[in-house]
């Protein structure tokens, strides 16, 4: 995945949204590599593209949890992006995996808005796909794929009340800070960070739109190492989210959060009640749910 703050950094001194998309053409591999059951799947989106999708069943003989709308980040393509999602249908999780437009084998070519339309044609074959009927539904979304997730929520509020869950992984409150912050790490900007940021078309942000997503658990994944999106972000989303949501701090790279098996847990634990979990710290205590009595987790007074 290339660096999301360079490109923030071109887009500062361009103003041009489509400079926050860096596809990568083609198919490197696909989930057979990884030993994953899957199969090819093609959206077709309001204006007539034709979108390159992966389905991925949960594993034979596993009980279907729930579908993950799985939105990927800003770089590269689908095969670059299965680190986020792979793990799940042996968890009982069936996955949608889709390349915007202009990526991978997708056709056209990525900008705002028109991409809000590819995770729309996302959602309208989720609706009719059989295998989903009935079942709980999940969006996770990576980095760019979380914000504009966020924007699109906030203009289709039907597709709220659909939603069991939102599992955001390392997503950019502001375009505009992290592209201050791109600024901040060069010699050469360093003195313009903040009037350069401004040219940075802010309007899509999710920091100007997660508040109306009220009634949606969210599940805020932020790393305290994040190199490209400063855990400021984090912070701020959580702080803007209505709840119920909770922030669970992380270490490691930029959306690396799943490469770790704890985090993987702790999405599962999450999404087994997330209107009740609340983070890491009740992971190591006692089960999250129901709620336990004071009578029954301490101990009792010994006589007098």
């Amino acid at each position: 995945m290339r660096i999301l703050g360079t490109l923030c950094l071109l887009l500062a001194l361009s103003g041009c949204s489509s400079l926050l998309f860096y596809p990568e053409p083609g198919q490197l591999f696909t989930p057979e590599k990884a030993r994953l059951e899957y199969r090819e799947v093609t959206l077709i989106t309001a204006d007539g593209l034709k979108l390159n999708a992966w389905w991925l069943p949960a594993k034979a003989g596993v009980e279907v949890k729930g579908t993950v709308l799985h939105l990927h980040g800003n770089g590269g393509n689908l095969p670059m992006h299965l680190g986020g999602s792979y793990w799940l249908p042996e968890q009982g999780y069936q996955v949608l995996m889709l390349d915007y437009r202009g990526y991978g084998l997708s056709e056209g070519k990525p900008s705002l808005p028109d991409i809000y339309q590819d995770i729309d044609a996302a959602f309208k074959w989720l609706d009719q796909a059989p295998e989903v009927k009935g079942k709980p539904l999940i969006l996770l979304g990576q980095s760019l794929g979380g914000s504009m997730a966020v924007h699109y929520l906030v203009q289709h509020p039907e597709r709220q009340k659909r939603l069991k869950a939102f599992v955001l992984d390392g997503v950019p409150a502001s375009y505009r800070s992290v592209g201050q912050f791109a600024l901040s790490q060069s010699w050469v900007f360093w003195t313009f960070q903040v009037p350069l940021s401004w040219l940075v078309p802010d309007g899509d942000s999710a920091i100007n739109a997660i508040d109306q997503l009220n009634g949606v658990p969210k599940l805020i994944f932020h790393s305290i190492d994040d190199p490209i999106v400063p855990l400021s972000n984090g912070i701020r989303l959580y702080q803007a989210a209505p709840p119920p949501r909770v922030l669970q701090l992380t270490r490691g790279g930029h959306v690396q959060t799943f490469a770790d098996p704890v985090w993987r847990t702790v999405m599962l634990r999450y999404l087994d009640d997330p209107q009740h979990f609340n983070g890491l710290r009740r992971l190591g205590e006692i089960p999250n749910y129901p709620a336990a009595k004071p009578s029954e987790t301490e101990p009792p007074e010994s006589p007098q």
